[in-house]
């Protein structure tokens, strides 16, 4: 990390912890086990040992409620070693975000504790066949009857979907309501009941070792208890303040990911000789080495300043665009040219820059694409410079 950022004790033994847990358990195994698309249930032992599915959650719900500096350090070093194993515990996070955010007291007594420890784990039900980036035109309902609610309708791209005993649904409680947003509602879901099928874990490019599914909601019945916040139509409010962490996390995960390739890519530029020298001492690879370097660098700077300012409580939805936009950016161009320094051994499945290299995309699309995330920016600019 740049000694631009002057970290607290804690948040350099944080940092110490997850790099020591991805060098020593995570980066020996993740190739294999992402090859074989396994889920890493030890890995996932550990890192609830470690609290990371706590770390949003207040000391008094059993979390361990760490800064959004700390929170960007682990997702970096964990996608170092693995992006998958972030995937498992961000979108877990997005829903203890919700629930410590917008929640009842009774909520949060009920499920916070719990889901601090890593059981049960969480996951997300925002996007739909015909709604992902444009959430206003989500179609699942949730309608009242009685002291309940009956769900309708699918989603796709759940994260721990199969896994996840506990997810954070946003549906249509009110499908008239005009603007749409006012119509929607935020739920804790319960698994159990009948009336929701987990159908198919989604064949994606990269991603692999967590579960993406798609989720079938046939008048499945779920409590009026279970409404985030005790009231009908702030749910699109609630998650898009959820989602603001999520691309602080998406950030930093492509941060993590460029950092891999690029240690990789340097290594190898010094052990590979052509033509009776290292290609490190070939100017072509020495300016592709600059760029990559010089790129991270920069997106480690937006990273950490918009953590900074989000624990400073300030607006920062520009920076953390910011932020999720130029890393995954650098993300995806780093692996490619991590993929070219290599050559051959770059697109074989024996070294890992091709699985960089798959994985880096779900990033330039999770979490608000980044065509998304340039009308952010651009909107909080003009906001930001009126003309008078």
């Amino acid at each position: 990390m740049s000694h631009v950022f002057d970290l607290t004790d804690e948040q350099r033994l944080v940092a110490k912890t997850i790099r020591e847990f991805v060098d020593r358990d995570v980066i020996p195994v993740a190739a294999e086990m992402e090859h074989r698309d396994e889920y890493p249930d030890a890995l996932v032992e550990t890192m609830k040992r470690l609290g990371l599915f706590g770390l949003n959650v207040p000391e008094a719900y059993g979390g361990s409620d760490v800064d959004y500096t700390t929170f960007a350090i682990v997702f970096e070093e964990l996608s170092r070693g693995w992006m998958g194993l972030a995937g498992i515990v961000g979108s877990h996070l997005v829903l203890t975000d919700v629930l410590v955010r917008f929640g009842t007291e009774e909520q949060k007594r009920r499920f916070l504790p719990r889901l601090a420890k890593g059981e049960p784990r969480g996951g997300i039900c925002l996007s739909e066949p015909g709604a992902g980036t444009d959430l206003q035109a989500i179609t699942t309902t949730a309608i009242r009857r009685g002291a309940d609610y009956v769900v309708n309708g699918s989603k796709m791209w759940v994260t721990n979907g199969r896994r996840a005993q506990l997810l954070l649904l946003l549906a249509k409680t009110d499908p008239t309501a005009s603007p749409a947003h006012r119509g929607i509602s935020a739920f804790v879901v319960e698994k159990g009941a009948p009336g929701l099928t987990v159908s198919r874990d989604i064949d994606k490019l990269g991603y692999k070792g967590v579960e993406t599914c798609e989720i079938h909601f046939a008048d499945f019945v779920m409590p009026s208890a279970n409404l985030i916040g005790g009231q009908e139509g702030n749910g699109f409010k609630h998650t898009m303040t959820g989602l603001e962490a999520e691309r602080l996390n998406v950030a930093a995960r492509g941060l993590g990911v460029a950092r891999a390739a690029f240690d990789e890519a340097i290594k190898y530029a010094q052990q590979r000789q052509t033509f009776g020298k290292a290609i490190s001492h070939h100017q072509t690879i020495q300016i592709k080495l600059a760029e990559m370097a010089t790129r991270i660098e920069a997106s480690r700077l937006l990273v950490y300043s918009a953590a900074r300012r989000k624990d400073a409580r300030e607006r920062c939805d520009v920076e953390v665009g910011m932020a999720k936009l130029f890393a995954t950016e650098t993300a995806a161009d780093v692996s490619l040219e991590a993929m070219r320094i290599l050559g051959g051994n770059g697109y074989s499945k024996d070294f890992p820059v091709e699985r960089f290299y798959r994985d880096a995309p779900l990033l330039m699309i999770g979490g608000g694409t980044n065509e998304l995330q340039h009308l952010i920016i651009a909107r909080g600019l003009l906001e930001r410079y009126p003309i008078s």
